[in-house]
């Protein structure tokens, strides 16, 4: 599938096919599709939780307002970041580039983020929201549905999940064979609305 007719035919799937079982290798494709999604300082700070457990989603959805896509779905994730991803051997991010490079990236790192807690909450969720992009438009060309989703109770899930203390919750993403068709685009804005030449 061309790119732009990802970005075209996704939509926010609201039903999916719980009998449908998604075979391991898609779900290893995905993840490493999403992988590829772009971090400041490429330090990689997404952690994908696939829960798979059918009584934890059945509790996960009941602090999820019954959202039916958090049991029917093929694939449930939790999407969550590490938010001190930057300072765990950040030499990992950057073990196959020069010498050089890495003698400037390293620090650099610790400059940006150290004593920085809203650097490194804003930049969690700057990279899941382009890792979750790149997850749902992989998705869509894989001929899966997928529903972006933040209607929970994030403190329950992170219990339930056992979300360490430096990490947050970003979202869910759920993915599998959907049964019902979104609704149809309820308004998009005019160009001219939204896009502002120069300055406000």
């Amino acid at each position: 599938m061309k790119t732009e007719d990802a970005i075209k035919s996704r939509r926010a799937i609201k039903h999916f096919d719980p009998e449908h079982q998604m075979p391991e290798e898609d779900i290893a494709r995905l993840l490493s599709l999403a992988m590829l999604s772009p971090t400041a300082f490429n330090i990689q700070n997404w952690r994908f939780v696939v829960v798979r457990e059918p009584e934890l989603r059945q509790k996960i959805r009941a602090v999820a307002w019954d959202q039916a896509q958090v049991t029917d779905a093929s694939l449930f994730i939790v999407l969550c970041a590490d938010l001190k991803a930057w300072e765990k051997q950040p030499v990992r991010y950057w073990k196959n580039a020069d010498k050089g490079v890495q003698d400037f990236m390293l620090p650099a790192i610790d400059s940006y983020y150290r004593d920085k807690d809203q650097v490194q909450r804003d930049e969690a969720m700057r990279s899941c929201g382009i890792t979750a992009q790149t997850l749902m438009l992989a998705t869509k060309s894989l001929g899966y549905d997928s529903c972006p989703m933040d209607g929970f109770d994030f403190d329950a899930v992170a219990k339930l999940i056992k979300l360490p203390d430096d990490h947050v919750i970003a979202m869910f993403i759920a993915i599998g064979k959907g049964t019902k068709d979104a609704w149809p685009r309820p308004g998009q804005l005019a160009l001219d609305e939204v896009v502002i030449s120069d300055s406000f």
